[in-house]
């Protein structure tokens, strides 16, 4: 019964995904690659909507998996089975954290746990990579060539427009501090810039 297997799959992803949302993105495309869900542009996508919506990143990319595998019951399985393990693990930490905190081996396994987490928020970032800043398709070897120099249609590759908008994002929250939902609505509107540029183009000719 796929809702489920949704239920299943999303209770597994997050009773291992340590490190919040960014962390499970990892996880999250590769179980419903594994499934056969949902491809890797449209996960894309569901990653930049979620960040834009209300709530955590995992629930809400959950809640859309969820309903475009098996509509009304598959979004509320998939959100129930990220969110349960969450809920289930802060309620027996909190009851237990404040009398094993100084314990050594606990704090043993979150000197394990902390690397881990940098690890698999960097995976999200090279996944995100690959679907934004380069065009669909691209694999290893050809990033590897393009940073060599080796690679010479690197045009094919690289969504120059995309790195533009990265950068511009970047420079306008880290030395600006512009508000990160600004910086969003700012991002919305460069992302219909090229658009807007071709619609106009080809109006002239």
């Amino acid at each position: 019964m796929i809702q489920l297997l949704l239920f299943w799959t999303f209770f597994k992803i997050g009773l291992f995904s340590f490190g919040g949302g960014y962390a499970m993105i990892p996880l999250i495309q590769t179980e419903i690659e594994r499934n056969g869900w949902i491809g890797a542009k449209e996960y894309a996508d569901i990653i930049a909507i979620s960040q834009m919506t209300p709530g955590p990143l995992a629930v809400n990319a959950a809640t859309y998996v969820g309903a475009k595998t098996a509509g009304i019951l598959g979004s509320f399985s998939a959100t129930l089975g990220v969110s349960l393990p969450s809920f289930i693990l802060i309620v027996i930490i909190a009851h237990f954290f404040i009398q094993f905190k100084e314990n050594a081996i606990i704090e043993s396994i979150l000197q394990g746990i902390r690397p881990v987490t940098i690890g698999m928020v960097g995976s999200a970032v090279v996944f995100m990579a690959g679907t934004s800043i380069f065009k669909s398709g691209i694999s290893f070897i050809e990033i590897k060539s393009l940073l060599t120099g080796q690679l010479s249609n690197s045009d094919n590759i690289i969504d120059v427009w995309s790195i533009a908008v990265f950068l511009i994002i970047l420079i306008s929250t880290v030395k600006f501090k512009v508000h990160p939902i600004l910086a969003v609505v700012l991002s919305a509107v460069l992302g219909m810039v090229p658009l807007i540029i071709s619609t106009l183009w080809g109006g002239l000719t």
